[in-house]
């Protein structure tokens, strides 16, 4: 089992490897979308991924998935990642991040 402090180092790790992942249809990635929720490592092999899309019926839903898990499995190959989709709290255009509205236009 690993320490706080090198799980912290893993999460964050894996949140920046999250910003090369892009929703396609606004072309700016999930982390400045505000899709992101939480990274919990186990300090083993897992981690979990909460997030969710801007709206319910996102026909890319499942890509962004896709390339959630695989982004983690191009660094760490040996974890299992689950990523959940979740609709609570519902998205909205405020969680976008400064940055994010930058790039926007907003």
């Amino acid at each position: 089992m690993k320490s706080k402090e090198e799980i912290k180092k893993i999460e964050s790790e894996i949140e920046e490897i999250l910003y090369t992942v892009m929703d396609p249809e606004v072309e700016l990635n999930i982390v400045d979308l505000g899709l992101l929720y939480s990274i919990v490592y186990d300090g083993d092999k897992k981690v979990d991924i909460i997030m969710t899309l801007s709206t319910p019926t996102c026909p890319l839903g499942d890509a962004i998935v896709n390339n959630v898990k695989h982004s983690i499995y191009s660094k760490f190959p040996e974890f299992t990642a689950r990523v959940e989709i979740v609709f609570d709290p519902p998205w909205s255009q405020e969680m976008i991040s400064e940055a994010g509205k930058m790039k926007l236009g907003m």
